[in-house]
């Protein structure tokens, strides 16, 4: 632009209006307004009159802003020229009304349109209609849409269709939404991809999954490319929906079709494996990110820090921190909260709390997340009475507390028997205001059914009926367990017929309950139709519904002399008998629901806990014999289980395995395995197992904190840790600065002990 500019200073390079034009028009592009102000300046000083088309390149600049008060300004250099605005003009004050979300004073300028002897075009409408969409008004827009034909002989175009059907779905009016979308194609509006993408994301947040899915395919067939928003609404769908595998697969297509993967798309992805407790999947994408020159954002290591949280892993959540650091990055308040909460959850609240006092003068402002979860933690540590002062000094700080911080004090004042005081905080919410929620009254069911106060929970409970909480699945379970602890199998199966009557769906813990219930009584063809009916409705049953079905079905099995019904749930997995699962079996098949691999990884993985890896093998053997494929979960229980067991051979056997049917096996299987290599002196294995996993795309850090610090320095192996070390060094396979100096400090710590 410069060098136009002072080219223009000679007679042979004079521009003229039409390059003027030009080059304003190329920087409204970029909404280069600074610069386009300059040539609007250098074109009055050069003595060229502006056209129409140069003030309205101007004003709709101005309008893409928002910024109205300059538009006008322009407005008024159009009348001084003599010249008089046009509909490209009136379109643009839409627009720039809309952007100020001031669709009212944009309809007004619509309306005037046709008074100024103009005729509305389809962008005329289009902006409207964006306008009315992004304010919710979204019938008015559907009338507008209608009216287009009528007013101004105006043709809907793809652009019009897409700002609807993008506007119907954000609205979960995806019914409608398809429905337009066949009427386009009838009309001759052929879709573009932005309409595919916008619908085949409708589709994945209704998890019609196979639908979007066969939209791309049409959408391919028809000639247009999915680009990156398209597959990322693919992935980010499969991934919520637990179907991180079938993710990796469309990430797959996606880089197969030329189609580069975003920040974005790494981030879903690490989401869906940090969701189903794959953190080591995840870690192994940010390593794949950092490979390929993407900067990972806070989002991606909050996503990280949480996943490692919720493994158990602190220690590596602490690393992360450091590790955002490195790239550049400040830990924000929902990381600092991610890791006070992830220390709660594992009753080390001194230690959370001394996080929490760390966060004033680290500038980082406390959120009632964070005193919400430091309370929640010191009430579940048996400190309500400091959790009452952290709530006191959160009200003093200017913190609102929200009803999640009420219902945690609730339900620890409860579990400590203070239920006058529990009581007494529900009638302080709304004095507060803030609104009691459905789990501040199952809060106080629960306790009350807990000490067998049934008219009390009913008072409660009729209470919540009348300010408008519809009771839930977890209140009417809390009444199936009270009644079924009461043995009270009458009441439970009334409240079940209520449940059913309030069309409240049971879920995976109300089903166990249902099933534990008739176990007790003796009654198990009842509770087979209840584990058929789990089946029908969708619901898995967990390791631990498995386990009550066992302990009910050992009553007869078990060679001990104690009842069945006395045997505690923890110990049921010691004692049962193969020829009890076999049973187990038989019974899933006869009552219409045979065995999968969830319920052959559930026994395994009880099995394997307390060692039992002969009876693990031959569950495993059966299951390969009915023609069902043993999980990635299944193998890591055989690993673990083969590993305590000093069985090393077998566990890198299993892993090999893993590794041939395409499953990346979570660190912990291969620590297990190398230290115990390294423990029983067969140091060349050890090493060779190392190589293997060196081989998998493992993220470099995790595997220097998992096998070498967390592994072989825990264990004093300095030496061993300083081999592997310098395999990785000569396999050129980069660590972190921190992860380096974890190292030394960790090897010098050794050393001098």
């Amino acid at each position: 632009m410069r060098l136009l500019l002072d080219m223009n200073k000679y007679d042979e390079f004079k521009l003229n209006v039409w390059a003027y034009n030009t080059l304003l028009m190329c920087l409204s592009r970029f909404v280069m307004i600074e610069e386009m102000k300059c040539v609007f300046d250098e074109m009055l000083s050069d003595l060229i009159k502006p056209d129409i088309y140069t003030f309205n390149t101007m004003i709709n600049a101005y309008c893409k802003l928002g910024n109205i008060v300059e538009a006008e300004s322009y407005l008024s250099k159009i009348l001084q020229a003599g010249l008089s605005p046009d509909t490209h003009t009136y379109t643009s004050f839409i627009l720039g009304h809309c952007r100020r979300k001031d669709v009212d004073s944009a309809y007004k300028v619509f309306g005037e349109i046709p008074k100024k002897g103009c005729r509305r075009n389809v962008v005329s409408y289009n902006n409207l209609i964006h306008g009315l969409c992004e304010a919710g008004r979204m019938d008015e827009a559907m009338r507008l849409f209608v009216e287009m034909g009528d007013e101004d002989a105006c043709c809907p175009n793809v652009r019009t269709y897409t700002i609807l059907i993008d506007a119907l779905c954000g609205l979960d009016r995806r019914v409608e939404a398809l429905r337009l979308f066949d009427e386009m194609k009838e009309k001759g509006c052929k879709p573009n991809v932005h309409t595919y993408t916008v619908l085949v994301d409708g589709l994945c947040k209704d998890f019609k999954l196979d639908e979007a899915r066969v939209l791309v395919n049409v959408m391919s067939e028809n000639g247009l490319v999915p680009n990156v928003v398209t597959y990322n609404a693919l992935i980010d769908g499969y991934c919520k929906k637990g179907l991180v595998d079938v993710a990796l697969d469309v990430f797959d297509t996606m880089e197969s079709n030329n189609c580069i993967p975003n920040v974005r798309t790494y981030n879903e992805l690490i989401s869906g494996f940090c969701r189903i407790k794959k953190v080591h999947k995840a870690m192994s994408l940010l390593y794949r990110m950092l490979e390929r020159k993407l900067s990972p954002t806070d989002v991606t290591f909050n996503l990280l820090v949480h996943g490692q949280c919720k493994e158990g892993e602190i220690g590596s959540a602490f690393r992360l921190l450091r590790l955002m650091e490195e790239n550049g990055l400040a830990p924000d308040e929902w990381t600092y909260g991610t890791l006070v909460d992830g220390l709660c959850e594992r009753g080390r609240v001194e230690e959370a709390h001394t996080i929490f006092s760390s966060l004033k003068e680290k500038g980082i402002k406390v959120n009632v997340a964070i005193y919400t979860a430091l309370i929640d933690g010191f009430c579940k540590a048996e400190r309500v009475d400091f959790a009452l002062t952290l709530f006191k000094e959160m009200i003093e700080e200017g913190c609102s507390p929200n009803a999640c911080t009420y219902n945690v004090l609730i339900n620890g004042l409860c579990k400590q028997g203070k239920q006058l005081e529990a009581d007494q905080l529900l009638e302080r919410m709304p004095e507060s205001g803030v609104k009691p929620t459905i789990e501040s009254y199952s809060i106080l069911i629960e306790q009350l059914l807990k000490e067998s106060a049934f008219s009390h929970a009913y008072k409660v409970f009729y209470l919540m009926d009348s300010m408008g909480h519809k009771p839930d699945v977890c209140i009417y379970t809390s009444f199936l367990v009270a009644y079924y602890n009461e043995e009270k199998l009458k009441e439970a199966e009334e409240v079940m017929a209520k449940m059913a009557e309030e069309e409240v769906r049971p879920d995976l813990m109300a089903y166990t309950v249902m099933i534990d219930g008739y176990g007790r009584a003796g009654l198990l063809h009842r509770a087979f139709d209840v584990l058929k009916c789990m089946f029908q409705a969708g619901h898995e049953p967990s390791h631990y519904t498995y386990s009550i079905l066992i302990k009910h079905l050992s009553q007869g099995g078990l060679d001990i002399k104690t009842e069945a019904s006395s045997i505690n749930i923890a110990d049921v997995w010691k004692v049962v008998k193969y020829e009890t699962l076999l049973e187990l079996f038989d019974k899933m098949g006869e009552y219409g629901c045979p065995p999968n691999t969830n319920t052959f990884n559930s026994l395994a993985t009880g099995l394997c806990r307390e060692g039992r890896l002969e009876e693990a093998s031959r569950l495993l053997d059966h299951m390969q014999n009915c023609g069902i494929s043993p999980s990635e979960d299944m193998y890591t229980s055989m690993v673990n289980c083969c590993c305590k067991s000093k069985l090393f051979e077998d566990a890198a056997r299993y892993l090999e395995t893993m590794l041939t049917q395409g499953f990346l096996p979570c660190l912990e299987s291969y620590k297990l395995l190398v230290c115990g290599l390294y423990d029983d002196g067969n140091n060349e294995k050890a090493k060779a197992t190392f190589f293997w996993l060196l081989d998998c795309g493992y993220n470099n850090d995790e595997v220097a904190w998992k096998l070498l610090i967390d592994g072989l320095l825990k264990r004093g192996f300095v030496n061993r840790c300083s081999e592997l070390l310098d395999i990785m060094e000569k396999n050129r396979l980069r660590l972190s600065t921190q992860t380096y100096s974890l190292l030394l400090e960790g090897l010098d710590r050794t050393d001098n002990k």
